[in-house]
């Protein structure tokens, strides 16, 4: 064979192989793709791809705490529910009250573990002395704990435990022999967390209850005011009356600023109900970041969204509650200031509000209506 039939030979030989080896290649792409699609088909539209991406959810990308809050996974919760639900310490948990410029703080608190899967969160403001609030500090969580034994509906839990305690103030009162205390009343906002999942919430009075969800406040209850269309029909359906004071609040039977509260049983017979208004809520971690309950000498001087973006701006939800009620009382409230400030999973994930907030903001934008 001639020297340049040779050279033409490998020439031929060398194509062959790079074609072969170009097809194979192919080959193995197409498969490496068919096996990516099968995957991403695989995980699409489940909770480990809620954005049905075909990129496989992380922990990070659940969004449950940062650096801030170092809690663990409740595993048993987690698995019943199917998304991770992070584990709320009761040492995690931030409250504070100041008395302000009264005599005397009418305002309590209570913050517990009820139960091994019920948590326990409820501010009571009290008025006409503090034998009510007081009342209910003591005996709320027990008359609760009592119901959810045989009820596993903790809204009819929570509105069974209002009614009965109200009965009880009743008798309690009735039996001390002091005819003044039966004006004595109190606001009760009260929250129970299952499972770190399921928030319910139920409320009498004015004092309120805020879910902070991806930075935005959300109201979770509404104050019983005579303001209220249907609270003032109810009033005037059983025999009251409602007047306005020289501050243009107004007052049932010229006297109470409520329509609803536990005690008050002078008022009982004009309309002034114990029934709560309930809510349900079902959390989501790695959106929502706290529960505040607060009474109205906060709600009256700084609304729900200026309440929100003031605590994003914390590092913890002790730093937190500490500085809303100074705060409040900075911005010129006289009253009792009290809050509870539960931290969720996604706490720190929200970006702290730049605004800056001093005594030249408006009164009005912040008052108790907002």
């Amino acid at each position: 064979m001639s020297a340049v039939a040779l050279l033409n030979l490998a020439r031929s030989s060398g194509s062959q192989v790079r074609r072969r080896a170009l097809l194979t290649a192919r080959a193995l792409k197409g498969e490496r793709h068919l096996f990516h699609c099968l995957a991403a088909a695989r995980l699409s539209n489940s909770r480990f791809d809620p954005d049905s991406s075909g990129r496989p959810t992380t922990w990070d990308s659940f969004g449950i705490w940062d650096n801030r809050i170092d809690e663990p996974i409740l595993l048993p919760p987690s698995i019943k529910y199917g998304t991770p639900i992070p584990k709320v310490s009761l040492s995690k948990v931030g409250c504070a009250s100041l008395i302000g410029q009264r005599k005397e703080n009418e305002d309590r608190f209570q913050a517990s573990q009820m139960t091994d899967s019920i948590m326990y969160f409820a501010v009571f403001d009290g008025h006409g002395g503090p034998q009510a609030a007081d009342f209910c500090d003591k005996y709320m969580a027990k008359y609760i704990k009592d119901f959810a034994a045989e009820e596993q509906d903790l809204e009819v839990v929570l509105t069974k435990a209002f009614l009965e305690i109200d009965k009880a103030l009743a008798r309690h009162l009735h039996f001390s022999g002091n005819a003044s205390f039966m004006s004595s009343g109190t606001t009760a906002t009260v929250a129970l967390l299952r499972d770190g999942i399921e928030l319910v919430v139920a409320s009498v009075g004015d004092s309120r209850a805020l879910l902070c969800r991806k930075g935005k406040a959300h109201k979770l209850t509404v104050d019983h005011t005579p303001e209220r269309k249907d609270e003032k029909q109810r009033i005037k359906k059983s025999g009251g009356f409602v007047t306005w004071n020289s501050l243009g609040q107004a007052n049932v039977n010229g006297r109470l600023a409520m329509t609803r509260s536990i005690g008050d049983f002078d008022l009982k017979n004009r309309g002034v109900i114990a029934e709560p208004e309930t809510k349900r809520i079902t959390l989501h971690h790695a959106h929502d970041t706290f529960l505040a309950l607060t009474t109205d000498g906060i709600n009256f001087i700084m609304n729900s969204q200026e309440i929100c973006d003031v605590i994003n701006q914390c590092h913890d939800p002790k730093e937190a509650a500490q500085l809303i009620s100074e705060q409040a009382l900075q911005y010129g409230s006289e009253d009792n200031s009290t809050i509870i400030v539960v931290p969720f999973g996604a706490w720190g994930k929200q970006k702290s509000s730049e605004n800056s907030y001093s005594f030249s903001r408006s009164f009005v934008s912040s008052g108790r209506w907002a």
